[in-house]
């Protein structure tokens, strides 16, 4: 079976902690938002669309690797 290198592991932690620090910024309170790995997961689609789709800098593996099981 095929297993992400370090460099996409890293990579994925790069742009999940991203995503959170974004969230965290952009929340109008006081209140911390807890790490949610499926809230965190739906805006890295969101944006994985716009960068691979259409705005097509890069492809999906560049982006946020993953592997078929």
């Amino acid at each position: 079976m095929k297993e992400l290198t370090s460099e996409q592991i890293e990579r994925q932690d790069s742009v999940d902690n991203a995503i959170y620090q974004l969230i965290q910024e952009l929340n109008p309170t006081v209140d911390e938002i807890r790490w949610d790995i499926e809230m965190i997961g739906d805006v890295r689609d969101v944006i994985g669309d716009w960068i691979v789709e259409r705005l097509k800098i890069t492809d999906e593996q560049n982006f946020y690797a993953w592997v078929e099981k």
